[in-house]
């Protein structure tokens, strides 16, 4: 790929010098503010015009400069939870010169990723997993010998929302290991932080009789751990009394086992490097609070946090985003189901609105702007999205709980347990289904169909067009229902005109698209609009294909599959999901139950995992997009009837 041509180099001096962290170590401390600033400037740069996540690593650039100064990375160990924050990471550790390649088809990663760099620790992209992962590699230092070697995660306020952050401090705590964690405290996630944890991290966070009295304490502390174990022990109590009467609380995290420190500056990079050089002394499990702010240095991104995490294309001077869609062409998925929620919710007084963390880009914002009384936001905590609904429809309610789909994968035994065992009425609606483009492998929501079809009790289908999301949405929240699955794409649909009248959707049938002769298409969701494509490119107009679009994997349409293979003797089956045990593994599975004969070939997601790239990228190496599907058609059709 070729580098897009910067204004002007020089304003890079120092960055430039920087090929790994050794080349960091350098500079001296007081040349470390004008890197933060070139850095920063450097993010705003390649972002504007190659679109990313960016609010989230412009907030920690004197955080991650203070790191790699501090420790001895890629010995010493930094885990990213999520990834978001981890551009200025992947800058400092030799991917200045391919960061334009960042999230682009062969490019490098936009998360952390092992078999990227030594200095990635380890892969992340899905929340609240860096203190699990830290205090295993801690652990293991541990008992390979390596008492110098240190581990450190960095996590956010919002994937400590998320249980499986509270599981991972909980053992680090009992663990003794010696684990630094750093909460990197901005009060956002995508969208603002909702909660408890919350409230509880801005009253620390913001009490000013406890930040004046945290300095002078922890001077104390180490004058007195110079006297012995004994006046050690006396001052920590001490200082953990006043904690409490200051804060009107206990301190969670000492609670919990950890050595707790600050709130600090994040962006006083100096002192950042002193605070982290004085807790490299200290063993155990150890937590150090920075106050950060998402988007630091560019103020629109400041002000409107959510819509700057991933803002597209924008002008680097003026913030204008260059990246607007036209008047006139079809909506997103993700709206469609929105403006469908809330219409329905009018309708219906029992339809209630989940979703974990992830209000606006699901768009169930839009429900929640209207309705706030009937819509929750539960904090990056998937499973407990699923159960909550199901207790929501022990009581009467109709929940739509909206993940997604790669986030699904998190709950799936509420899935299972909590919601299908029991037979309640909970609407599943899985955005993102799918290959999603450049957020790549930890992102897309490959393995739903598969893995959602083969539990009892659900019904799973996936639309075709926006007007069949909007009708299966009304047919979900019908009465007399059980647990109901919606898959749906990430991005634009087809249809510009959307808003049709409701209608109900017959369970399990599925609608023929274009009849034909001798070989039939069978395709699952937003990918059937790629038939009628496939077959416009056929440059022989006796070839003549039909399409069924099927709409449920679960149950299938079993009167319209004997009627297809007593017809047609070859059977291409097209699904943007895992051909291991997906759609079409369900066809051939009925093909072998009943005994028929006809040929099947299943176009879809292979067995391993796809990286990132636009979606028409991906879907051409995954061997279903219209040309793809062209030739199939093409190959089957020379082939004699059986």
């Amino acid at each position: 790929m070729a580098k897009p041509e910067v204004p002007d180099e020089n304003q890079y001096i120092l960055l430039n010098s920087i090929n790994s962290p050794a080349d960091l170590k350098k500079l001296s401390e007081e040349q470390l503010p004008e890197l933060c600033d070139e850095l920063r400037q450097f993010i705003i740069e390649e972002v504007s015009c190659n679109p990313g996540h960016f609010g989230a690593s412009l907030g920690v650039v004197e955080l991650t400069v203070a790191l790699h100064y501090v420790f001895d990375t890629p010995y010493d160990q930094l885990i990213w939870d999520v990834g978001h924050q981890a551009y200025g990471h992947k800058i400092l550790t030799g991917r200045r010169d391919a960061f334009h390649t960042n999230r682009k088809y062969k490019g490098i990663s936009g998360f952390p990723k092992m078999t990227e760099s030594e200095y990635d620790a380890f892969g992340t992209g899905h929340s609240s997993t860096s203190i699990s992962a830290a205090l295993g590699m801690a652990v293991a230092a541990e008992r390979k010998g390596e008492t110098k070697r240190q581990t450190i995660a960095i996590i956010g306020d919002g994937a400590l929302t998320g249980g499986m952050a509270f599981e991972g401090l909980n053992n680090a705590g009992s663990e003794k290991s010696n684990l630094l964690v750093i909460l990197n405290d901005n009060n956002m996630a995508i969208d603002p932080n909702r909660g408890a944890l919350n409230r509880y991290l801005m009253d620390m966070s913001t009490s000013r009789s406890w930040n004046r009295f945290k300095e002078d304490t922890w001077k104390m502390l180490g004058l007195l751990s110079k006297i012995g174990p004994d006046a050690r022990r006396m001052a920590q109590t001490l200082e953990n009394a006043i904690k409490h009467m200051l804060l009107k609380q206990s301190n969670l995290f000492e609670s919990l086992g950890f050595r707790y420190f600050g709130p600090v500056d994040g962006y006083n990079v100096m002192h950042l490097v002193k605070v982290l050089r004085d807790m490299k002394k200290f063993k155990g499990p150890k937590l150090l609070h920075v106050l950060t702010k998402k988007g630091k240095g560019f103020p629109l991104a400041e002000q409107h946090q959510t819509q700057w995490h991933a803002p597209g294309k924008f002008n680097k001077i003026t913030g204008e985003l260059t990246e607007i869609d036209p008047p006139g062409i079809p909506p997103k998925y993700q709206d469609v189901f929105g403006h469908t929620l809330l219409e329905l919710a009018r309708l219906n007084e029992k339809i209630m609105g989940v979703t974990p963390a992830m209000p606006s880009g699901s768009s169930l914002n839009i429900m929640m702007e209207q309705l706030p009384d009937r819509t929750f936001d539960v904090g990056i905590a998937e499973q407990h999205a699923v159960t909550f609904s199901a207790g929501l429809a022990t009581q009467g309610l109709i929940p739509f709980c909206n993940i997604y789909s790669t986030f699904m994968q998190r709950a799936y035994d509420q899935v299972i347990h909590d919601v299908a065992l029991q037979n309640l009425h909970v609407v599943f609606c899985l955005d993102r289904g799918g290959l999603v483009g450049a957020d790549g492998p930890t992102h897309h929501g490959s393995f739903d169909l598969a893995y959602m079809r083969i539990i009892p009790n659900l019904i799973v289908a996936s639309p075709m067009n926006e007007e069949e999301l909007r009708n299966l949405m009304y047919t979900a929240q019908l009465q007399n229902q059980g647990p109901f699955v919606i898959r749906y794409p990430r991005g634009q649909g087809v249809m510009p005109e959307w808003q049709t009248p409701f209608r109900e959707i017959p369970i399990g049938k599925g609608r023929l698209i274009i009849a034909g002769s001798k070989v039939a298409i069978l395709s699952i969701g937003h990918p059937g609009n790629f038939v009628p494509k496939a077959i416009k490119l056929l440059d022989d107009e006796t070839i003549k294909p039909a399409h069924y679009d099927l709409r449920f994997v679960k149950p299938l349409d079993e009167k319209l599959l004997d009627e297809i293979f007593q017809t047609y003797s070859h059977i291409i089956t097209i699904e943007d999901g895992s051909v291991i045990g997906g759609f079409g593994s369900a066809i051939a599975e009925y093909r072998t139950m009943k005994g028929y004969q006809s040929e099947i070939r299943m176009l879809g997601i292979p067995d391993r995992f796809i990286e990132h790239g636009t979606q028409r990228q991906l879907y051409k190496e995954c061997g279903y997009d219209p040309e793809s599907i062209a030739s199939t058609i093409r190959e089957l059709w020379s082939k004699p009837l059986k």
